[in-house]
């Protein structure tokens, strides 16, 4: 083959080769960019329903808040459910009072040992898991809580010291509980037992005693003095649906100790929220009412499962 010939077959095979090359280099890229679209299209729909999600939560709590606020304080539902449409969203919400948990930083030792009793405890552990709540939430001194304590200033307190000798390397924080799942704090409190107790306690309610109208059977059981007979008969007056509270009262007989039906300002609401494509979110909120202020309502506590599991306050 003539020289020049082969030259120009040679540099044609170089310049097939570059652009062999130019055409793969086009077709990652390509790839790549298909990639990030559909990366950011993805993200772009997870931005939207999380702004969904929000918005009908939001809408659930404000219409539990106006079906409360909508009436004097006295004939205020204590609890109640309605249905409702937002955006691209069917939205199921379940109010009740805080009053119908037993409140971790103003419930008696007597009627916590006796939630505990409920839930399957023994005797013995109920009033000493009573006594660690009690314990965990009570400043060694009646001194300012924020202020050093005489405790404190010669040395760990008693129930410091309790917390020390069995391992513990925290010491119990004595002030009020800021969230239900502190019971997972306690020296000694299993945590099967602190997941049993988490659905029937609160921060938020604030009160010695429970709504004997609206509080579970569960809760129910927890007052002293409760027995099975005294039980059946006031959930079937709760059941006939009387508004009497002072009848249910009495029914409670010597369980009413720590019972009323007394309504709280804070309120729990259980909300879940349906796309249109089937999706489901579920959401729990505590919100205070406010009567008289700028602000109809207080949020107090907000969680829900968009992104993962969710647990109690």
């Amino acid at each position: 083959m003539p020289k020049a010939r082969f030259e120009e077959h040679t540099d044609s095979g170089f310049v097939l080769v570059a652009v062999l090359w130019i055409l793969a280099a086009l077709a990652t890229l390509a790839s790549i960019y298909s990639v990030y679209a559909v990366n950011t299209v993805n993200a772009s729909h997870v931005a939207d329903d999380r702004l969904q999600t929000d918005a009908s939560i939001r809408a659930g709590v404000e219409m539990a808040v106006f079906q409360q606020l909508a009436v004097p304080e006295p004939a205020r539902p204590s609890h109640g459910a309605f249905d409702l449409r937002v955006g691209r969203t069917s939205v199921a919400v379940a109010f009740r009072s805080e009053a119908a948990r037993i409140d971790l930083n103003a419930a008696p030792v007597d009627l916590l040992a006796g939630l505990f009793a409920a839930v399957g405890v023994d005797s013995e552990h109920a009033g000493i898991f009573a006594e660690r709540v009690v314990g965990w939430r009570t400043a060694p001194s009646n001194a300012d809580p924020n202020a050093p304590s005489k405790a404190d200033a010669n040395g760990p307190s008693k129930e410091a010291q309790l917390y020390a000798a069995q391992g513990v390397r925290y010491r119990p924080r004595q002030a009020p509980f800021d969230n239900a799942l502190e019971l997972s704090l306690l020296s000694g409190l299993p945590e099967s037992v602190v997941e049993r107790v988490l659905p029937f306690v609160t921060v938020f309610s604030g009160r010695p005693a429970i709504d004997a109208a609206i509080a579970d059977p569960t809760v129910l059981s927890a007052l002293p003095g409760m027995t099975p007979q005294i039980l059946g008969a006031v959930l079937k007056a709760r059941a006939s649906d009387s508004s009497d509270g002072q009848a249910l009262l009495a029914l409670l007989g010597p369980a009413n100790i720590h019972a009323s039906t007394d309504k709280s300002k804070a309120v729990r609401a259980a909300i879940e929220v349906q796309f249109d494509n089937g999706r489901r979110i579920q959401a729990e909120v505590v919100f205070r009412l406010e009567d008289g202020e700028d602000e109809p309502y207080d949020l107090l506590y907000w969680r829900d499962d968009f992104y993962g599991p969710m647990q109690s306050a």
